[in-house]
């Protein structure tokens, strides 16, 4: 350890762990790169099928959780972080959704230059090595290894495929290339059966390397401040406060609750949160904290005629059998996620691409592992992908120890309320489709019972959750509430960027791993000052007729 660096990065995260891959490459560079969580080596983190045990630890887990949420009858929602080398990406679902074109010409439109699809397109195929190869759309040289699981091997995954194209829609065969509207195979971050977060695809390739230091169980408690331009942080670790300087840039990537968090404890944020919070305004910023967003789902559940779905494996001999295969060969339900198929619909006509995505998974369950029912079932993880919903992450204490107050506001908007009520009777008319007959046994959950717009908003007030996408809180821009530019350089300082996905304007269609990992690879080519990629040029995907159907094709059979 020295006490200067020429780049020192908070969070070994989604982001943190690409930059530091990339920034020492260059053997001149000096890197360092300081996490608060410990080592990702465990079972319960590389082996695919047990992400629900990380993601509800402490050791691991950050363990957010939301004040009292108006709309949600003032309940509390879980909301997971990653304190662990490889951050969220070592806990998560290990789904790799790049989101639609479209989300990042959004993004474009709403300020963010340079970061329409073209443009980042590059940076997806630079991460990635896709099993199946590359192609315009893929990559196929990457750290990132993607692959579609078991290939689909129980049946429920082809038939909800099928009953997907009963009901109207159209198959794709890859929702991470040129068409993502539809119904095909869902990809997933696994390579030879082991999850393949961005501690194993980058951080631990370039570990040796003598330029980057990597600490953990560093708790970073504020960013140096001299003038208008950070100098470097000051963190805490085994009981002793220590700061380290930095030649060029502080860069930040906490994630979409942490770095906004580490912002306003160093004095950067609105005015009136960081004196109510009792700390120093040091630049006032009105946006950081602001424009939270997430995507929040629903399960609808059914019961399954055939023995053939995952409860009848959530015994403890069961769960013994496939981790004893796993850690032998690790293949097998081992090495899966089971979410190995998908759909992404529009909810109405006129939309031009989608805003609603299901998650098919062969068993009724929830994160945490439990069952709902005895016997076989299976289940549609379900929401709005576009909320309009905002809330806000602010610190209440300048003791980084206290979590800040973080509230999403999820239903408060009508168009979120009436988009889960879509939801809902769009899954059902899917599932009531003849490819599903020989399994479909009955719905389990929202129930037969719920039918009115009332009856479906009251069970989504008292089931909904966080799909663990949160964005948006210190989002790029130039517009009032903008904390970051097109380069991601925090507005009003010197030498401090934020890259990860609370730079986000607005959600992707889809989870948020793959973007926040083609965010940093590009912020990786800035920071460097090298010349970006040469944008792409291809066809996006659009279904025909999308501004007057809501899906292509009449429907089989309607519910």
């Amino acid at each position: 350890m020295t006490d200067r660096y020429d780049y020192i990065i908070i969070g070994a995260g989604s982001a943190g762990c690409v930059l530091a891959n990339r920034l020492s490459e260059d053997p001149a560079t000096s890197v360092l790169l300081l996490e608060s969580g410990g080592s990702d080596k465990s079972v319960i983190i590389q082996m695919p099928t047990a992400f629900s045990m990380p993601m509800n630890t402490r050791k691991y887990n950050w363990r957010y959780e939301t004040v009292p949420e108006p709309y949600l009858n003032g309940r509390r929602v879980h909301c997971p972080r990653g304190k662990v080398l490889g951050g969220s990406s070592s806990i998560n679902g290990l789904v790799y959704i790049r989101g639609h074109a479209c989300d990042f010409d959004e993004w474009e439109s709403l300020g963010a230059q340079g970061w329409g699809y073209q443009n980042c397109l590059p940076y997806f195929r630079k991460a990635e090595t896709h099993q199946r190869g590359g192609d315009d759309y893929r990559g196929d040289s990457g750290p990132l290894h993607t692959n579609n699981g078991n290939n689909m091997a129980n049946p429920l995954y082809g038939a909800f495929v099928d009953a997907g194209e009963e009901a109207g829609y159209i198959k794709t065969r890859d929702c991470n290339g040129q068409m993502q509207e539809g119904f095909g195979p869902m990809h997933m971050t696994v390579k030879k059966g082991v999850r393949w977060s961005t501690a194993n695809a980058y951080l631990r390739p370039a570990m040796d390397r003598p330029n980057l230091t990597v600490v953990t169980h560093a708790m970073t408690r504020r960013i140096l401040l001299d003038g208008s331009k950070a100098v470097g942080v000051e963190y805490s670790r085994g009981g002793r406060l220590q700061r380290v300087h930095c030649n060029r840039e502080v860069l930040l990537s906490a994630g979409p609750i942490g770095s906004p968090h580490l912002l306003q404890l160093s004095g950067i944020g609105p005015r009136a949160v960081l004196r109510e919070a009792g700390i120093e305004v040091l630049h006032d910023l009105p946006g950081v904290g602001e424009n939270l967003q997430d995507h929040a789902e629903i399960y609808i559940q059914y019961k399954c005629k055939q023995p053939i779905t995952l409860n009848s494996k959530m015994g403890l001999l069961s769960k013994a059998l496939i981790g004893a295969r796993w850690l032998l060969r690790k293949d097998g339900l081992g090495a899966s996620n089971h979410f190995e198929s998908c759909g992404f619909i529009r909810s109405e006509a006129g939309l031009k691409w989608p805003d609603v995505q299901f998650h098919f998974l062969p068993a009724a369950m929830r994160y945490d592992g439990n069952a709902p029912i005895k016997g076989h079932g299976f289940m549609v993880l379900t929401g709005p992908n576009k909320p309009k919903s905002r809330g806000h992450v602010r610190a209440i204490s300048p003791d980084p120890e206290v979590h800040p107050a973080i509230l999403f506001n999820y239903l408060e908007r009508e168009e979120d309320r009436e988009g889960f009520r879509k939801c809902v009777r769009l899954t059902r008319e899917i599932i009531g489709q003849p490819a599903m007959d020989a399994y479909n046994d009955g719905e389990i959950a929202p129930g037969p019972d719920v039918q009115t717009d009332d009856e479906i908003d009251a069970f989504v007030r008292d089931n909904l959750e966080s799909t663990y996408h949160p964005c948006g809180t210190c989002k790029m821009g130039e517009d009032p509430l903008a904390v970051v530019d097109s380069q991601l350089r925090v507005h009003g300082l010197e030498g401090l960027r934020v890259i990860d996905s609370s730079v986000f304007p607005t959600e992707t269609n889809g989870n948020l791993n793959a973007p926040t990992i083609m965010l940093a690879e590009r912020a990786s080519d800035l920071v460097r000052g090298r010349p970006t990629l040469a944008p792409a040029d291809v066809e996006v995907g659009l279904v025909e007729g999308w501004e007057s159907q809501q899906r292509p094709h009449a429907p089989v059979r309607r519910v």
